[in-house]
Parts: C-alpha cells; sequence; structure tokens
C-alpha cells in the first residue's frame, strides 16, 4: 500500500515559499549554514498539531535566521571563521525562548568574521550585498541576518550590536533594527565581540514585528521606565553641520524625517553633537578595543596562520594586544566625562535623532587600499577607515548605555535611507512609539471580509484605518468563495483571463499594517494587489491550497454582489 503524502499545511506553505526564495534570489552568501527543508516542515506540522490543541504561540511559523555567533543547537558556530567553529549543545536563550513562541530556525547567516566591522564583507563566506543594490555592500556585522530578512526569506533575524550592528545593517537594507538596552535581552550563547557592551538585537520588516519578538526574548526590566513628564514627544536634533560629511541627498532625507516628526507634533530641540562623536572615535581609536582581544585574541594567537582568518579583523585584534592597562583607566575617565556632557545635552528630551550612517559605499569603495580620490582614500578606500566613518553615529550608544531604534525613513536615489532614535536606557518601548510616526500612513486593498460592513471590518476600524475610496481592481484576477468561519473570498492573480473586482482602499497607520498581518488567519497571505488605476498596494490574497474545490465567484464581480446574489 503506498504510503500518503504528507499533508500540505499553510505553515508548511510558508516554509516552501522560503527555501524557493532561497533558490530564487541566488545570494549563497548571506548562509552559513541552512537547516534542511525536510526538517522545517517536520517542525512546522508539529506546530499545526500544538496550535490545533489550543496551544498560544504568538510565532507560530514565523521563519527566524540567525547571525553565526549566536547558537543554535545542530548548526556550528562559526562567528564567521571556519577554524573556530563548535557544535553547541543547546541554543543560546534567545533562540530558544523564541522556538518556544513557534518559530522556526531556518539557518545561521554571514557575519563579519568575530562581529568586528560594519561593513558586511569581512569573511570568508563571501562579502554579503545589499538586498536593494548588489553592488553595494549590506552593513555588518549582522550582514546575512538583515539581507535574509530584505529578500523575504526570513520574518524575523538575530544579529548583535557592539558598535551599530544591529542598526547599519537595518538602514541599509531598508528594515527596521532593534538595539535593546544593555542586559535586557541575554547574551549567553553569544560569542563575544566587546562582552561589556555587547546586545543581542532583532530585525524585522515592520516595527510591530520587531517589538513582539523583543518582548519574548527580553529578561524582566530590573527598574522602572525613567518617569517622563506628559506632553509632546521632545526629539533633540543636531544641525546637518554638525553631521559632518553625508552623501549626496542623505542631509535633505534626514531633514525630511525630522519635519516629519515635527509635523506629527513632536517638538524638536538643537542639540550639540560634540559628546557623541568624540565617544564614538574612541570605541576603536582607544583602549576599549582590547574587550576584543579578551574575547578571541588567544584563538588566534594560536592558530594565526588559521584558514578563513580575515586579515583587517586579524589587524583589529591583535593591535589591540599591546594597549597598556594606564590607558584603558585613561580612556574610562574621559568616556565618563563625555557621558555626562552627552547626559546634559540631552536634557528631558525623549530621543536623538540621527541618520543612522553617513553614506552607503560600494563594494568597490570598501577593498580598495588606494584611490585617486581624496575623498574616497579618506573616507571609504581604506577599509577600516570605512568602517569608522560608517559608525560615526552608531558607536557611541553602548559606551554610554543607551538603547537605539533604526527605521526606514525614505529613499536617496532608489536606495534605502533610513534614521536612528537613541534613548536612555529602558526606553525602549518609548523609541518604538515615536519612530512609527516616521513611517507613513499604510494604504490596503481589501475585497472580503474586512469590506465595510462585514464581519472582519471592525480588525481595520480598531487600527484606526479610515475608507479612502471603494474602486476595482485590474482585470487581472479571480475570486473564489473559501470554506472558511466567518465565509471570505480568496482573491487569485491569474494575468490574462482574469477580471476586475470590486476592492475598497484603506489608509491606516503604519504600526497598523503590521498589527494587522499578525492576526492574519490563514490561508489569507498579503501581497501586492494591482488597481484599476494602476498602482499597486498591499492587498489580502489568498494560499493556493486554499483554492482547491473552492467555488470560483468571479463571475459576480465582488464579494458583496455573491453574498446579495
Amino acid at each position: 500500500m503506498p504510503v500518503p503524502a504528507p499533508l500540505v499545511t499553510p505553515l508548511v506553505t510558508r516554509v516552501r515559499a522560503a527555501y524557493a526564495r532561497i533558490e530564487a534570489v541566488d545570494r549563497p552568501e548571506v548562509w552559513i549554514g541552512l537547516r534542511p527543508q525536510s526538517d522545517l516542515e517536520a517542525e512546522a506540522r508539529s506546530l499545526e498539531a500544538r496550535l490545533a490543541a489550543g496551544e498560544q504561540l504568538p510565532l507560530a511559523g514565523r521563519l527566524l535566521a540567525v547571525k553565526g555567533n549566536i547558537d543554535v543547537a545542530g548548526l556550528p558556530t562559526t562567528a564567521g571563521c571556519p577554524s573556530y567553529a563548535y557544535e553547541p549543545s543547546a541554543d543560546a536563550p534567545v533562540v530558544a525562548r523564541l522556538r518556544a513562541a513557534g518559530a522556526l530556525v531556518i539557518g545561521t547567516t554571514n557575519l563579519d568574521q568575530f562581529a568586528t566591522g560594519l561593513v558586511g564583507t569581512r569573511s570568508p563566506y563571501g562579502a554579503v550585498r545589499s538586498a536593494h543594490d548588489p553592488s553595494r555592500i549590506s552593513g555588518g556585522s549582522s550582514s546575512g541576518s538583515a539581507v535574509a530578512v530584505a529578500l523575504g526569506i526570513a520574518d524575523l533575524a538575530l544579529g548583535t550590536d557592539t558598535a551599530g550592528s544591529g542598526r547599519v545593517p537595518a538602514a541599509f537594507n531598508g528594515i527596521v533594527g532593534l538595539k535593546p538596552t544593555r542586559g535586557l535581552v541575554p547574551t549567553q550563547g553569544v560569542v563575544p565581540a566587546c562582552a561589556s557592551l555587547d546586545c543581542v538585537t532583532v530585525f524585522a520588516r515592520t516595527l510591530p514585528e520587531a517589538e513582539q519578538a523583543l518582548a519574548l526574548m527580553a529578561n524582566p526590566v530590573p527598574q522602572p521606565v525613567p518617569a517622563r513628564v506628559p506632553g509632546p514627544w521632545r526629539i533633540a536634533v543636531p544641525s546637518t553641520a554638525q553631521l559632518g560629511e553625508l552623501d549626496p541627498g542623505w542631509a535633505e532625507a534626514y531633514e525630511s524625517a525630522a519635519a516629519r516628526l515635527q509635523a506629527a507634533g513632536a517638538v524638536l530641540r538643537a542639540i550639540d553633537l560634540t559628546p557623541f562623536t568624540q565617544a564614538a572615535a574612541m570605541l576603536y581609536e582607544g583602549a576599549f578595543v582590547a574587550e576584543r582581544y579578551t574575547a578571541v585574541g588567544a584563538f588566534i594567537d594560536g592558530a594565526p596562520d588559521a584558514p578563513g582568518l580575515d586579515p583587517t579583523v586579524v589587524g583589529i585584534i591583535t593591535a589591540a594586544r599591546d594597549i597598556p592597562a594606564h590607558r584603558l583607566f585613561a580612556d574610562q575617565a574621559e568616556l565618563a566625562a563625555l557621558r555626562a556632557a552627552a547626559t546634559d545635552a540631552l536634557g528631558d528630551a525623549d530621543a536623538l535623532l540621527l541618520p543612522t550612517a553617513p553614506g552607503h559605499p560600494t563594494l568597490a569603495e570598501v577593498d580598495a587600499h588606494r584611490s585617486p580620490s581624496s575623498q574616497l582614500r579618506s573616507n571609504r578606500g581604506d577599509p577600516i577607515a570605512a568602517n569608522a566613518r560608517l559608525g560615526r553615529f552608531t558607536n557611541s550608544t553602548n559606551l554610554f548605555d543607551q538603547c537605539a531604534v533604526a527605521a526606514p525613513a525614505g529613499e536617496v536615489a532608489g536606495l534605502p535611507f533610513g534614521v536612528m532614535l537613541i534613548g536612555p536606557a529602558h526606553t525602549d518601548e518609548r523609541l518604538t512609539r515615536i519612530a512609527t510616526l516616521l513611517t507613513p500612513p499604510s494604504r490596503i486593498a481589501v475585497v472580503g471580509a474586512h469590506l465595510t460592513g462585514q464581519p472582519l471590518n471592525p480588525q481595520l476600524l480598531s487600527l484606526g484605518a479610515r475608507l479612502i475610496r471603494t474602486t476595482t481592481t485590474a482585470p487581472v484576477y479571480r475570486l473564489h468563495a473559501l470554506r472558511t468561519d466567518p465565509p471570505k473570498p480568496g482573491l487569485e492573480r491569474i494575468g490574462e483571463g482574469g477580471s476586475a473586482i470590486e476592492a475598497e482602499l484603506w489608509e491606516l497607520p503604519a504600526e497598523g499594517l503590521g498589527r494587522l498581518i499578525a492576526v492574519l488567519p490563514a490561508p489569507m497571505t498579503l501581497g501586492r494587489v494591482e488597481l484599476t488605476d494602476g498602482t499597486a498596494v498591499p492587498g489580502f490574497l489568498c494560499e493556493p491550497y486554499a483554492l482547491d474545490g473552492a467555488a470560483d465567484i468571479t463571475s459576480h464581480g465582488g464579494w458583496r454582489a455573491y453574498l446579495g446574489r
């Protein structure tokens, strides 16, 4: 008797779509270790059974990518160096907590070796390229994690951040990066870069998704959030002159982001950025870099010719070996003074708004050791100088014991532009609330149970959505009546031979779209829906498996017409 084929469930469909996406994008440099697809499909079926039994799994079926310096049981932890690899006996706590919530780990991702760098090119596994422009760097060190999310392979990804590694890649790839307060998220099971400064970070495509993951990873907060006097958000904004040299168009994009916050009701205040930039320079130029030698220096000294060691990383770490102890104490005293000056400069501001990075270099600019251009030679031609430039605004955050949110803030010359909100320790949630003001409202097309007067329309209204207009889709779709409770249709794009379907266009706050996605029931999925005027907006489509046996109701022209037949 033939063995029946395994059941194809919605979560299995999501797993298969991710592996198909991996093949389609052809970015092998993103990954260090990928788990077998069959293992994830088996885990997905197990999750379906647990959900059916009534278990609460808030991340059920979300695909998780994990930076290669964080332990994942069953995959080697390499920290970007194959000769350093070891087999962890258990997941790091951050991985275990997300798995317990239903996340499926798809694999470990590439990084700047030993998390030393902000470029994403210092790895024997290959230079990770931008998700939007393969000629440009992805940013590091959490390069593979950010690109896996930006390319739509993973829903969530873990990175680490000592000097900006959980923020610069987010900015370059148009996604969200949350760098929590130090100690909020456990770092056990993480190969340290600078153990006293390291943070585990999370990447996602929306703020609500990132917030949800961070909340599930976090330890109990040991102290209350600093008190805040009621009133509009107070945002510290330095002058563009104090930001130094930026890529063309980036100053204007930064000013536009500040203007959006002001238009949303925030109060902007001038700030002297000097203590922040001076402290940022100390992270690599001062004695604090000696902690990187403490982390992996003995390994490098014991195997200086080990296969796969990156020479730039080796140079940075071994140079730190000879820094005298007295210099560290002097730098600690200087840092304390700069921290006090930065605290005074911030005053009672809720957040400091900065570009996440000064610019987005190409792979060639980072790789070049010499350049005929003095600008490139000073800022980008030297790979170490290029890295220092990228950390101008991020390096000081952990030194000052602050938290940060990196969020998309538009585009410059067709590439993502990102800004960063920095605040005092334990104001993580406050920063994400402010960051929602940076993103313009989202629009969504609905064709079924979310239409005005239909059973799921209250979901839209509860998120602050408003109806823009009633319209139709482009004539490239078919509509099917699904066997669901409540009844709803499934919209299928077929191209030639399709029909126009009645639709409503709604506008909702940016964070509302992420919350709507989080409660979206199977077999619905979010995709691009083309409207009759030629524009394309997010909208509800249907997983193909659910269309088998569903009645074709396209001839009615829409869901309401079908119900009123």
